[in-house]
């Protein structure tokens, strides 16, 4: 029968009495990559319904960022998530989900809006609340599908589920990445063939950082977040907006090494900016990601 894919809420919500529970969710801003798909994988594995949207979100875009250019390709997106076995697509217009006289959103407060994505991006994780809230509102699904990729977000997210007692769980799945390091990014696309190349310096960065963990003297966090600057300086193409060592719940930076760590990194290259991490688990293992899943 095809893929179903609902662009109002009123349809959206029509339509849910049919599905069959638990309902898996995969919310995304479109131009889909395997990225996206690894996070559908696990959806289709752990639920009976899977449902993805596909909406571009002005809230969580500044002013001087790329909401104009982000890139869109609507039938490629929806033909891929066919493939992978999605039931249904919530496509809304920004109009649906931002009607005349809306006024209502979600602010985080705390250290997650003091630190790191929060400082370069104000008001992004203002945006990226508020959506995520009205899309968990809308579809009801019983399990959240996320990357860790986006590692601040996630952190937000969770602290969102946590405290307005949303009645879902949160899955952050590891990074997927090309056969090089990069992580898979819509934004790669902005990249030409030598910024593309360039563009490894963020995983690089991270390898060094991860390495220099266990010589750090003293677990002197410093001496990893110059091992990462170090690797980023040697590129000329990138230039490097943070490389830091942090909370991975709270995101303050830590002066001493301990675990759980997230190493985060964020560069441009040219005038593409491009962010990863490596997450060092409580358990001690690392988390640094996956290549292209099949």
């Amino acid at each position: 029968m095809g893929i179903k894919v609902y662009e109002t809420i009123s349809a959206l919500r029509a339509a849910q009495a049919g599905w069959a529970g638990p309902i898996g969710f995969v919310p995304t801003m479109g131009y889909l990559h395997a990225g996206h798909i690894s996070l559908v994988h696990h959806a289709r594995a752990e639920n009976e319904t899977v449902v993805a949207s596909i909406f571009l979100n002005p809230t969580q875009f500044g002013p001087d960022e790329d909401l104009s250019k982000y890139p869109r390709d609507l039938p490629h997106d929806l033909a891929f998530l066919e493939e992978a076995g999605v039931h249904a697509v919530f496509g809304p217009t920004v109009e649906q989900m931002y009607p005349p006289g809306y006024f209502t959103y979600v602010e985080p407060m705390g250290t997650l809006a003091e630190h790191l994505e929060a400082v370069r991006r104000p008001g992004h994780f203002r945006g990226v609340a508020t959506v995520v809230t009205k899309l968990f509102n809308i579809v009801a699904p019983d399990n959240a599908y996320f990357g860790q990729k986006d590692a601040q977000q996630v952190a937000v997210l969770r602290a969102l589920v946590r405290d307005l007692n949303m009645p879902l769980a949160l899955h952050v799945l590891p990074t997927i990445r090309e056969a090089d390091g990069l992580a898979m990014s819509s934004r790669n696309s902005y990249l030409n063939l030598r910024e593309r190349a360039a563009a490894t310096v963020l995983s690089r960065a991270l390898r060094a950082g991860q390495a220099a963990v266990s010589d750090a003297p003293d677990g002197d966090a410093n001496a990893v977040r110059a091992a990462m600057r170090e690797v980023v300086a040697g590129e000329p193409l990138a230039t490097l907006d943070y490389a830091d060592v942090c909370d991975p719940d709270t995101f303050e930076p830590l002066a001493t090494l301990r675990t759980p760590a997230l190493l985060a990194i964020a560069a441009r290259i040219g005038h593409t900016r491009l962010i990863d991490n490596f997450l060092l688990k409580a358990s001690g293992e690392w988390e640094t990601g996956h290549g292209v899943e099949s």
